[in-house]
């Protein structure tokens, strides 16, 4: 039997190997079999179908060293899923890389075994299916690699995007402490201290937000516990005003507000909420923040009177680097249009939804309902 033909025969039998290899690889013991096995029978059945597709011997010169015939489509796409997967459930590189020497190895030793009168053709059949596991493993690593660099890149960005906060508290404390109180000699010296200490870690801030000014990524990891959103909220409206004396924010709370959720993230998502509307507003001692609890869920509203989101902006208002036309035109902000993408992560992590609305006479609303464990 032809190794393409034996492929589709024993593809469960080969498939039953390949998920005893992960399981005793994986990182976590409580993968299921579906998880597992994950691409292995795509993989398997596309590399068949490439063995059987017509190739010269230059064609084959040429894929050896990277160049010649397409790549195979269906191949390419179920190694690169099987990549980002691998990723997002733990494996790393060297894990996932190690599944296909061994699937290599296993469909050859059980192929061989099944022969009984080992043709001259049977080496081009191996040679076709090396150079199947080749370009699959060369996709799958690519994958995982992007992943890899998705997750370090919104890292990177929401660590330099965060810094602003407490940055820019410190730095109108130091100003105020200044103006109201007469410093001498020591004290005086250290407060100048702090001043070029913030402003030269709000350069480094700046310069890791233009690192990954390009490359974002994706889901944020959460790790919920009990809390109180009415205690979140009170600190992050003491935080904003910390670094903003003109703001007064109204905090309205009805109802219980506690819940399960990541109280870290949540105090992202409020500061940057509350910061945006700060930031956007007419007037900073018109933003008002309501917390609604619900049976199920609780309910936060921030509101502000201000220049109106652009209807067509609306779509793209939570896209990582988008900015405003008021940002484009020269209106101070915190850059690089992170704040909001930050917001819709901290949300979809714990499974909640966000809406917005804004116009010139109601002002601009964002609306986040939680479910209370997340």
């Amino acid at each position: 039997m032809r190794l393409s033909e034996f492929i589709v025969v024993e593809v469960d039998r080969i498939v039953d190997e390949w998920e005893q290899f992960a399981r005793v690889i994986t990182p976590d013991e409580n993968l299921d079999r579906i998880t597992l096995r994950d691409h292995a029978s795509s993989i398997l059945l596309a590399a068949a179908r490439d063995m059987n597709t017509a190739q010269t011997a230059q064609e084959q010169a040429a894929k050896a060293m990277g160049d010649g015939p397409e790549k195979t489509p269906s191949l390419d796409q179920a190694a690169a899923s099987h990549g980002e997967l691998r990723h997002n459930v733990g494996f790393d590189l060297v894990q996932m890389t190690s599944e296909f020497r061994h699937l290599r190895a296993c469909v050859i030793r059980l192929w061989v075994n099944s022969l009984q009168a080992p043709d001259l053709a049977y080496f081009q059949d191996m040679i076709r299916f090396n150079e199947a596991i080749d370009e699959a493993l060369a996709e799958s690593t690519a994958a995982y690699a992007e992943q890899v660099n998705h997750s370090r890149d919104i890292f990177l960005a929401i660590l330099g995007h965060d810094l602003r906060a407490p940055l820019q508290a410190v730095s109108m404390s130091t100003e105020l402490l200044q103006r109201k109180v007469n410093l001498e000699g020591d004290a005086l010296a250290c407060l100048h201290h702090i001043q070029r200490g913030t402003r030269h870690m709000s350069v480094m801030v700046a310069d890791l937000l233009e690192l990954v000014r390009s490359r974002l990524g994706k889901s944020l990891p959460i790790e919920p516990g009990p809390m109180d959103m009415a205690d979140a909220a009170h600190e992050a409206i003491a935080q904003a005003c910390a670094g903003n004396p003109e703001c007064d924010p109204m905090l309205n709370i009805s109802g219980d507000t506690r819940g399960n959720w990541d109280a870290g993230r949540i105090a992202q998502l409020l500061q940057n909420l509350i910061g945006n509307a700060l930031q956007h507003g007419t007037n900073q001692r018109d933003v008002t923040v309501n917390l609604i609890g619900e049976p199920d869920t609780v309910s936060l509203t921030v509101h502000n009177f201000g220049v109106p989101i652009p209807e067509d902006a609306l779509s793209t208002i939570f896209d990582p680097l988008v900015r405003t036309a008021s940002e484009e035109l020269g209106q101070p902000s915190t850059s690089l249009g992170l704040g909001l993408f930050i917001v819709k992560e901290v949300v979809t992590a714990h499974r909640g939804t966000i809406e917005v609305s804004s116009n010139e006479v109601e002002g601009t609303l964002f609306t986040v309902v939680l479910p209370r464990k997340a």
